[in-house]
């Protein structure tokens, strides 16, 4: 008869003296022997790739800042046209020309080849955006695969692809999305136990990209310093002077005087107490609901990995607790602001991903015997299976989420497309934008042909971007309409609407009229559905439902218009 025995369990003395003093890897897991690299490269970078490059052709213009503070400009320097914001006034210069000159780099030799098809030109730019978010969450991914193993790096890696934060994020023309990059890159090379470099990137990610966004990085940092003070530290010091040195002569050349942009955006948010709620405010739940529309249940899970750190202690501290902690310190700070919006959480976005992955992938730890690492009992088994289910229901709401919002607000990017089938409209023609002035998706929609874009009165009071004038000096301007009071300029409008050859409308059902519906004097070359989001139920408009979406929703026409002429 078999010898019937019981297996002992450790006791915690056992546990105490043959536990080891290094760092937790892959290795530690219940049947790892050693061997498996984790991922290697070539998966990360296609799948991120292929997923970065339908975000570059299909995401939408999130953002009128977007537009005017970084699209704008650069057009300015490719084609000597384009909007001008009073941050960029040489008078303010709270803008650094640096982030617009880092992405010239691919604008100009793209404008060259491209000639007069600007369209190409912006898409180009856009993938270039994408290239730099697949390298950055590439490495990111081979970094936890290689530390925690293969399963937390592919939750990650699915949700970095498909969670609809990230798929928009990416490809935006952001210094927000370009520290969304530095936080990858930066995180990624902590884990791979590159102290110095990791220092070094987080300072290219504030000064190139966000200031503010120096909060996020400091974690990382200060372990960092904390790991390998004397090379960490030269590294960030070395990298930080040259940037700012490099910033310093940069806007000194477009500016034409001596200024830092980075400086005075610090001093006019921080010491000079910046007016930034003149640009609107919200609640303080903002970010919380912001965040359930972009990453629904995964950012739940992400706010709970502190929670289940005491049971994960072992896996998770304290290095990925370290690059997941700038979550709730963003979260914290951001929310305490008055002035919010969408993309001020850019850069903490792929630690969502990392967190909400940790969580699912601590599921079985819930319910497994703590002395018995092999543990295979039902509710274990269950946690096992809910991991998949659950990460699946994420990428479900994700792609729900990404769908309704392209094809509900895709019209004002396309509808500008049409301009280049009507270069028969005359000699000048002037394209006029009256109250859809905050969805003008860039200089770079419209073709050379048409003579210049003018906003036309339809009742806003703030400031609106002017052109750039080159005869005050273009780049070093300093226009007396400009002022940092959001008080508009009675220079802004075009006064005589009879100047108009096309007119660019968003006709909703509202009890007021609509100047194109003046049939007499325009007729409509181009109009495409855009979902009106006040009269449609938020559930709706949100995620994508299949069957229901279309019948809930309402929608209005987003219209191209062009003057019949006068017989």
């Amino acid at each position: 008869m078999a010898q019937m025995t019981r297996q002992r369990r450790s006791s915690p003395m056992d546990l105490h003296t043959t536990s080891s003093p290094r760092p937790y890897s892959k290795l530690d897991k219940p049947g790892k022997s050693g061997g498996d690299p984790g991922f290697r490269w070539f998966l990360p970078l296609v799948s991120l790739g292929v997923l970065r490059y339908m975000s570059a052709t299909s995401n939408i213009l999130h953002d009128c800042d977007e537009v005017f503070n970084y699209w704008e400009p650069l057009h300015f320097l490719l084609y000597n046209s384009g909007f001008q914001t009073w941050e960029y006034s040489s008078q303010f210069a709270l803008r650094s020309y640096l982030y617009i000159v880092f992405h010239n780099l691919v604008g100009w030799p793209a404008s060259l080849w491209f000639g007069e098809e600007k369209v190409r030109v912006f898409y180009a730019i856009r993938i270039f955006l994408g290239l730099l978010s697949v390298i950055a969450d590439a490495a990111l991914v081979v970094a936890l695969s290689r530390k925690y193993g293969k399963r937390l790096a592919s939750y990650t890696l699915a949700m970095l692809c498909l969670a609809s934060g990230c798929f928009f994020a990416s490809t935006s023309f952001l210094p927000s999305s370009f520290s969304m990059y530095a936080m990858s890159l930066s995180s990624a090379l902590f884990l791979f136990e590159k102290p110095a470099a990791a220092v070094a990137v987080a300072a290219g990610g504030v000064i190139i990209g966000w200031p503010f966004s120096i909060l996020a990085f400091l974690p990382v940092t200060i372990y960092s310093l904390y790991r390998r003070l004397n090379y960490a530290f030269v590294s960030g010091l070395v990298t930080s002077v040259t940037l700012l040195a490099l910033s310093l002569l940069v806007d000194y050349f477009y500016y034409k005087r001596w200024t830092s942009s980075v400086l005075n955006l610090l001093i006019y948010n921080v010491i000079g107490g910046g007016e930034s709620h003149l640009y609107g405010t919200e609640g303080s739940t903002f970010y919380l609901r912001n965040g359930f529309n972009n990453f629904n249940l995964c950012f739940i899970l992400a706010l709970l990995f502190i929670a289940i750190l005491p049971i994960a202690k072992k896996k998770y501290a304290p290095e990925l607790f370290v690059i997941i902690s700038p979550i709730y310190l963003w979260l914290a700070f951001m929310s305490l602001q008055p002035h919010k919006e969408e993309r001020f959480l850019y850069p903490i976005y792929p630690l969502i991903c990392v967190a909400a992955s940790a969580v699912i992938e601590s599921f079985p730890d819930f319910f497994r015997d703590k002395y018995n690492p092999n543990d295979h009992s039902l509710l274990v088994m269950i946690a096992k299976t809910l991991r998949p289910l659950v990460l699946g229901l994420i990428l479900c709401f994700s792609h729900a989420r990404t769908f309704s919002i392209i094809h509900g607000y895709s019209a004002p990017l396309e509808i500008y497309k049409h301009l280049e089938h009507h270069d028969d409209a005359g000699e000048v023609p002037v394209l006029c934008v009256g109250s859809e002035w905050h969805r003008f998706p860039s200089s770079f929609l419209v073709p050379d042909y048409v003579g210049e874009v003018r906003w036309i009165d339809d009742g806003f009071r703030g400031l609106l971007p002017f052109p750039f004038n080159s005869t005050l000096g273009g780049t070093s301007a300093a226009p007396p309409y400009f002022n940092n009071k959001n008080q508009a300029s009675h220079q802004q409008y075009l006064q005589d609407l009879d100047k108009c050859t096309f007119l660019v409308e968003l006709q909703l059902q509202r009890p007021h009229a609509y100047r194109g519906s003046d049939l007499k004097s325009w007729e409509v070359v181009a109009a495409l559905p855009y979902l009106d989001r006040e009269l449609s139920p938020p559930k709706y408009r949100s995620f994508f439902v299949p069957y229901l979406w279309q019948q809930k929703n309402v929608f209005g026409l987003y219209k191209l218009l062009k003057r019949i002429p006068k017989t």
